[in-house]
C-alpha cells in the first residue's frame, strides 16, 4: 500500500471542502440534523465535480479513480456534517440501477431480518419497518433476505402498503404486505469481499470517519481559545489527553478505512473482511469521539454556537445504519476462526 497521498485525491479533497463550505448547514437544535438524499443541498456540489464519474471505470466513460475516491467523498461529507447524497447513487450504479433512489434496511443485514419477504406466486410480499436515508425519494431500494440470500428490491413510494415516516430521526419506511416481483430485484447483496455490499460498507465507514474527524476538529478549535482557570482549555491535561487519544483513534480508523479501499482497488483477492472490520471500527470511533468532543466543549456543545449537536445526532443514527458494530465484529471473528481452522487442517494438525 502506497502511504503517500495521491496528488489528484488531495486536490479533490480541497475542492470538496471548498464546495461544501458554501452549503448551508441546518442549525436546528431538534429534528433531523441534515437534509439527506439525492436531492439534498450537497447534490449541486457533487454534480459540479462530476462525482458520479469518480468510481466509474474508464471503459464506461468514467474517471476510474476507484473506491478510494468514493470513500474520500463520503469522508468529506461527514466531516462537514452534511447529508450523504453520494452513497445511494454509487451503490445503485454498481447494481446497474438508475440514480435517485433511497436506501433502506441495510442495518438488518449482518444478523436480523426486520423486513420479511414472504413468498407468494410471482414474487414476495414485504412486511416490516426499516430506516431510509431519503424520505422524499420516489423509489426505495430495500434490503431484504429471500431464499436466495440478501437482495435489494426496488419499491415505488406509491406502492400498496408503503408508508414513509419523516417525523422521526432517522426516517423510516413501513411496509405492510407490499407486493414485489422478481423484476423488482435491483441486485444481490452477498458478502463477497469486493461485491456491492462490501464497497457500500467502506463508503459508510468513510462517512463515519468524517463525522468523527469533524467533531474532533471542532472540539480542538474551541478548546484552543476557550480559557478556564487562567489558561486555555487545550492546555489542561484533563482536556488535552483525551483529545490526543481521540486523535490517535481517528488516525487509526482512517488507516483501516483507506486500507480497505486500497485493497478493493488494487488487491481484491486479499480484501477478506476488511470492509466489515473498517465499518465496525469507524462506527465505534464516531460514537466515542463525538461523545468526548461534546464533553470537552461543555454546555456550548448543546447549542447552535458550535454545531456539535449535528455530529452527535448523525453519529447516533449513522453508526448503525449499515449494521450494528457488534454484529459486524462477530462476523469478522467467525471468519477469522474459519480461516484458522482451514489453515490448521491444511498444515496436517488435528482440527
Amino acid at each position: 500500500m502506497n502511504l503517500n497521498p495521491d496528488p489528484l485525491l488531495t486536490e479533490l479533497r480541497k475542492a470538496l471542502r471548498k464546495g461544501l463550505a458554501g452549503v448551508e448547514a441546518r442549525g436546528d437544535l431538534h429534528g433531523a440534523p441534515v437534509t439527506d438524499g439525492a436531492s439534498g443541498p450537497t447534490r449541486p456540489v457533487l454534480d459540479a465535480l462530476h462525482a458520479a464519474d469518480f468510481e466509474r471505470p474508464v471503459s464506461a466513460g468514467g474517471l476510474g479513480l476507484g473506491l478510494t475516491a468514493g470513500v474520500l467523498v463520503s469522508e468529506e461529507l461527514g466531516r462537514a456534517a452534511r447529508g450523504n447524497s453520494y452513497r445511494a447513487d454509487a451503490l445503485a450504479a454498481e447494481l446497474g440501477h438508475p440514480a435517485g433512489a433511497a436506501l433502506a434496511g441495510l442495518e438488518t443485514l449482518p444478523a436480523g431480518d426486520r423486513v420479511t419477504a414472504t413468498p407468494v406466486p410471482g414474487g414476495w410480499e414485504l412486511t416490516g419497518t426499516a430506516t431510509v436515508d431519503d424520505p422524499a425519494a420516489a423509489r426505495v431500494l430495500v434490503a431484504v433476505r429471500t431464499g436466495d440470500g440478501p437482495v435489494l428490491v426496488a419499491v415505488e413510494r406509491g406502492a400498496a402498503g408503503v408508508d414513509v415516516d419523516d417525523t422521526c430521526w432517522p426516517p423510516a419506511v413501513r411496509l405492510d404486505r407490499t407486493p414485489v416481483s422478481a423484476a423488482h430485484v435491483a441486485g444481490p447483496l452477498d458478502d463477497s469481499p469486493t461485491g456491492p455490499l462490501s464497497r457500500a460498507r467502506l463508503r459508510q465507514a468513510g462517512y463515519l470517519l468524517g463525522i468523527a474527524a469533524g467533531a474532533h476538529r471542532t472540539a480542538v478549535e474551541y478548546a484552543g481559545f476557550r480559557r478556564q482557570f487562567g489558561t486555555r482549555l487545550r492546555d489542561l491535561p484533563a482536556v488535552s489527553f483525551p483529545l490526543a487519544r481521540a486523535l490517535v483513534a481517528v488516525r487509526a480508523t482512517r488507516a483501516a478505512v483507506y486500507r480497505g479501499a486500497w485493497l478493493a482497488d488494487s488487491e481484491p483477492e486479499a480484501v477478506g473482511t476488511a470492509p466489515a472490520a473498517a465499518l465496525a471500527m469507524a462506527a465505534e470511533t464516531a460514537r466515542d469521539v463525538v461523545r468526548l468532543s461534546m464533553q470537552s466543549c461543555g454546555v456550548r456543545a448543546m447549542t447552535a454556537e458550535l454545531g456539535l449537536h449535528r455530529y452527535y445526532r448523525l453519529a447516533a443514527a449513522e453508526s448503525a445504519r449499515y449494521g450494528d458494530p457488534a454484529a459486524l465484529w462477530r462476523a469478522v471473528g467467525a471468519d477469522r476462526v474459519r480461516a484458522a481452522r482451514r489453515n490448521r487442517a491444511a498444515a496436517g494438525f488435528p482440527a
